[in-house]
């Protein structure tokens, strides 16, 4: 069957297709993993780049994801039962003190949609949820988001106690958000930064030794 059409749902964030074409694939026995590899994370890639050129903007961004999500879902159970492994697993949240949940989402999506597994702990985290929950799923990337200047020193108290937790040779940081920068991101000793979701994708791949 001609798959090329999966990929032109997700680029054009057509989630009903994207969804039966995943469903007709598989009653073929088309094989999720490469299905996954050959056409859903490439458009997703796709989608990264059309954005960093300002082709695409946070609405089309989400619509795509939205639509990755619908096809994942689809393949889901099978790529579960035949023992596929993700990229890596991201342990994603909105450090505590901080409500605001579109740009952690967004990253959340892209990820998910660059083969990631991705425990998406919400808004208001406080250091030792993400310390669970990096024991719990052994996570490899703790990916942090504030977006007010009071909550940053969040960030700087999680990776404290991560290292406090003895942690830090398990796990890579990344942080971003509206008002983080890569100095900041030095200074308080994160691995990695982003300001952009389709960026993120790039760092969580490096840091898991994928990129």
């Amino acid at each position: 069957m001609d798959l090329k059409p999966l990929y032109t749902a997700i680029l054009e964030g057509d989630a009903p297709t994207a969804r039966s074409m995943a469903e007709q694939a598989v009653a073929e026995g088309v094989d999720a993993q490469s299905l996954l590899s050959e056409y859903m994370i490439p458009a997703m890639d796709e989608v990264g780049r059309l954005f960093e050129e300002n082709e695409y903007f946070v609405p089309e961004l989400l619509i795509s994801a939205r639509a990755m999500k619908a096809a994942l879902e689809v393949l889901r159970p099978q790529l579960v039962g035949s023992g596929v492994k993700p990229v890596g697993k991201v342990v994603i949240g909105t450090v505590r003190g901080d409500l605001h949940d579109i740009g952690k989402n967004l990253v959340a999506a892209m990820l998910e949609g660059g083969g990631f597994e991705v425990i998406d702990l919400g808004v208001d985290v406080p250091p030792e949820k993400f310390i669970e929950a990096v024991k719990e799923k052994g996570a490899q990337v703790v990916a942090m988001s504030a977006l007010l200047t009071t909550t940053m020193p969040g960030m700087k108290t999680t990776i404290e106690a991560i290292k406090e937790a003895g942690l830090k040779d398990q796990v890579k940081v990344m942080i971003g958000g509206a008002p983080v920068t890569q100095t900041y991101a030095d200074s308080i000793g994160a691995d990695g930064f982003s300001d952009n979701a389709s960026g993120a994708v790039r760092v969580a791949r490096t840091l898991v030794g994928a990129g």
